[in-house]
């Protein structure tokens, strides 16, 4: 199971990398592609759309299941994946790099996130 060292994380499985001009790239964990299975659609947001610390920004739909997707941080979403909506499959192959979803502009990163070996720890 990859678990990047240069990623913050939540309890929801999110990943978080926090990159320059306050800008945060945001996807779902290898282990939560892992558990989904077969990702065959993903619903995000608009570009200029608002998003809040832990609340849903989208959904993302798997042959087993549908589960929401929540926000590791508060902002406005300045560019979204357009990629997946052709090939959701990229969550499933590269959940860190080609598989991300949303890029939020943020002023704050929150300080409950999780840490690479935390999220380890929690996922046993």
């Amino acid at each position: 199971m990859k678990i990047p060292k240069d990623l913050k994380y939540t309890k929801e499985h999110e990943w978080v990398r926090f990159e320059e001009d306050d800008l945060a790239v945001i996807g779902i964990t290898d282990y939560a592609q892992n558990e989904l299975g077969d990702i065959v659609y993903v619903e995000l947001p608009e570009v200029g759309d608002q998003v809040e610390t832990m609340e849903s920004f989208g959904t993302i739909e798997a042959v087993k299941t549908v589960a929401d997707l929540y926000s590791p941080v508060t902002g406005t979403v300045d560019e979204i994946n357009d990629t997946l909506a052709d090939e959701p499959e990229l969550v499933n192959s590269d959940p860190y790099g080609d598989g991300w979803m949303i890029k939020v502009r943020t002023k704050e990163a929150p300080d409950d996130l999780l840490t690479p070996e935390e999220y380890k720890d929690m996922i046993g």
